[in-house]
């Protein structure tokens, strides 16, 4: 408290002589415990912050979630900076999150070497730029770039006024080494790290905290135990992933708080010291013990979220064209149970194959900097087209033009033959990368979770939600009872094929329409022309079929057959880029409730007039975004409730790729849409569910929700 008073005071007198930078929630400066610097000595430069009340940064091991801050120099010739002196963090605990960082004001001291060549009666500029997370309810990144005129001196220099105090008193708080031995050890699931010493002779065990270094060491979350012996402490902790990814730590080192006091400790493997307290000596495992798994809690919770969150993408409007195909890979499987368990499988192997290369091309994209998210597959105008024709294709089987071994979906003598395996693969191939896109609920907080972990536990969510989206098939696939219920084959099955084509049909209407959203007239004229030549071939190749059949040969028939796919693929792959958006794709009923485009600075300029805000992120591509447009923001009731509130409506399209909605998806810990969100005051917003109705968004902009 006594040094965030004199922060406090130094900002206010503006001793340091460099200027302060403001960003969203944080104020940052450079200042400089002395008024110069001698030749050969070790100046100390701290970057100063304040933080708006209720917001909070990160400490060096930021514990489940955050980033520390990141300090990068540019110094004078033989200038050296040195390691951030951190402070002892506080916590700030979200449910099953913890997160150590600071609050108000905070000091970040650096030391500086100061070469033996620098000319006294010259002047050094030091540059800082400084990357940070700040966060309260949702996580900001920010950066400012700071700088600092030191005068170089022959003597010893002046503390700086105000600031040299605050400085050297940060500096005498930091965690330092003391006379204290520290052991650790895991056994029975538990991390026990015994300290003693005079430093811990007569302290209380009450409020000891041990902050690691290493984010993986212990699960953070978790609540730590303190045991008192006649010279020190054993805490007892959740071992983390360290002690299950390779081979176990041999050290442990990090901040230990005691009655208001903080000290720096490494704990060596070994047996408790005497007198530390607790269960007396540790016994350590061979493999270092541990029993949480990989990822932790959080994992396994954000695991079980998108499990449920797949299960749930089955009865979104996104799936709804899909359920045509598997209704048709399951067909005809009634009578044979070993048949229809293997279509089960393939179809689970289909649809976990693209979840793991969705979700990994996901995390390399974003490792590489590119503002993706879920859905990313469909903002690309080339695999929109793609996909509609590939829907086209799937329908004109179905109808009887071409054949595929018997059916792309594997009905009729496929059953026999075995060969409709692919085609329950490919069935849960096309489902995900065409309902995947919208997020079912559970699904985006477990996504977003997922993204800000290492790739491989990342990839374990990701396989989670493919599990949850293929159990329902394969599971009736997999049970004898529900399987006899189907009806047996027979010539019903050729009607019942030719009917499930129109769902392809409309499957490939809409994507054309998607692809009609970003790019135009142009593209739209393009696919109609692919789509024209690829009826043309599959119309050759299924009259060299019928020629084979019967004995007539077809090479002929088969050749314009592929010159007329390849002059498909030639006429999409050609076709033009993603233009912007001139109005939101998803407000067909502007005229009942206007809107306007989202952008961060006219979101903020609404709530500075104090008006309710509902944000929409939305899609051409989701179809639950236009379910809920039509339902729900085409009311006349909602446009009336908009207009007797005086609240703003802003539409976040991301049809096409665009980084300003991407961070602000990720402010909110969202990779996906739909999103919606209500702003009614200073607070962080209220997140509506993901299927609406008019009276949950007259409800939600009115001022008693």
């Amino acid at each position: 408290m006594k040094i965030a008073a004199a922060v406090l005071l130094s900002l206010v007198a503006g001793a340091a002589c460099a200027q302060s930078v403001k960003t969203p929630h944080v104020t940052s400066q450079l200042v400089a415990q002395t008024a110069g610097a001698a030749p050969g000595s070790t100046l100390y430069v701290a970057v100063a912050q304040a933080l708006d009340a209720g917001w909070h940064t990160y400490w060096r091991n930021p514990g489940d979630a955050g980033e520390p801050a990141k300090i990068s120099w540019t110094l004078p010739p033989a200038w050296r900076a040195g390691d951030i002196v951190w402070p002892a963090p506080d916590r700030f605990a979200a449910g099953p999150i913890m997160s150590y960082g600071f609050e108000g004001k905070l000091l970040l001291p650096v030391p500086i070497e100061v070469p033996v060549v620098a000319r006294p009666g010259t002047t050094a500029t030091l540059k800082a730029h400084v990357d940070y997370l700040v966060c309260a309810q949702i996580c900001i990144p920010g950066e400012a770039d700071l700088a600092l005129n030191v005068p170089i001196v022959a003597g010893a220099p002046k503390m700086t006024p105000g600031w040299g105090a605050t400085i050297a008193a940060g500096l005498e708080a930091a965690p330092k080494p003391a006379a204290i031995a520290a052991t650790f050890g895991v056994a029975g699931g538990k991390l026990r790290l015994s300290a003693s010493g005079t430093a811990l002779n007569r302290t209380s065990a009450a409020g000891a905290y041990f902050y690691p270094y290493d984010d993986k060491l212990i699960e953070h979350g978790r609540p730590e135990t303190v045991d008192r012996g006649a010279r020190g402490l054993t805490l007892t902790m959740t071992p983390g992933p360290a002690f299950s990814q390779g081979p176990p730590p041999p050290g442990a080192s990090g901040v230990l708080a005691v009655e208001g006091k903080v000290y720096e400790i490494t704990a060596r493997r070994g047996p408790a010291p005497a007198g530390s307290g607790g269960l007396g000596p540790v016994a350590t495992s061979a493999d270092g013990g541990g029993t949480a798994g990989a990822g932790g809690a959080g994992v396994l919770l954000a695991a079980g979220s998108a499990f449920l969150g797949g299960l749930i993408l089955n009865l979104m409007p996104c799936v709804f064209p899909i359920l045509s195909m598997k209704a048709a890979a399951l067909a005809g499987h009634g009578d044979e149970p070993g048949r229809a368990r293997g279509h089960g499988l393939a179809f689970l192997a289909g649809v976990l194959a693209t979840f793991l290369v969705l979700g990994g091309v996901l995390i390399a994209t974003r490792a590489a900097g590119a503002a993706v998210g879920w859905g990313f597959q469909l903002q690309s105008p080339l695999m929109v087209a793609a996909l509609s024709l590939v829907m086209l294709a799937a329908g004109l089987n179905l109808s009887g033009l071409f054949e595929v071994g018997a059916s792309l979906q594997g009905v009729g003598s496929t059953v026999a033959s075995g060969q409709g395996l692919f085609g329950s693969i490919l069935t849960g191939v096309l489902a995900v990368i065409v309902a995947a896109p919208c997020t079912a609920p559970f699904m985006g907080p477990a996504l977003g979770f997922a993204l800000t972990q290492p790739p491989m536990l990342a990839l374990v969510v990701f396989a989670a939600l493919g599990l949850g989206f293929a159990a329902p098939f394969t599971l009736l696939a997999f049970s004898p009872a529900l399987m006899r219920r189907l009806p047996r084959p027979g010539a019903w099955m050729d009607v019942f094929r030719k009917a499930l084509a129109f769902p392809m049909y409309a499957a490939a209407a809409w994507l054309a329409w998607v692809l009609a959203q970003q790019t135009g007239p142009e593209g739209l004229a393009r696919l109609f022309a692919g789509a024209i030549t690829l009826a043309l071939a599959a119309w050759l190749f299924g009259l060299a079929q019928h020629a084979r059949a019967v004995g007539r040969g077809g090479r002929v028939a088969v050749i314009l057959a592929l010159a007329s796919a390849a002059v498909c693929v030639a006429v999409v792959a050609a076709g033009p880029q993603a233009v912007a958006n001139t109005k939101s794709a998803a407000s067909p009923s502007a005229g009942a409730l206007a809107s306007e485009p989202f952008s961060p600075d006219r979101l903020a300029a609404l709530r500075a007039q104090g008006r309710p805000v509902l944000v929409n992120f939305t899609a051409a591509w989701c179809v639950t975004c236009q379910v809920n447009e039509r339902i729900a923001f085409s009311s006349p009731s909602v446009a009336a409730a908009f207009k007797r509130t005086g609240a703003a409506y802003l539409v976040a399209d991301w049809t096409n790729r665009d980084p300003v909605i991407a961070k602000a998806l990720a402010d909110q810990g969202r990779i996906g849409v739909p999103l919606y969100l209500v702003y009614s005051g200073p607070g962080a917003p209220r997140v509506l569910p993901q299927l609406l109705t008019p009276d949950i968004v007259a409800a939600a902009i009115s001022p008693s929700a």
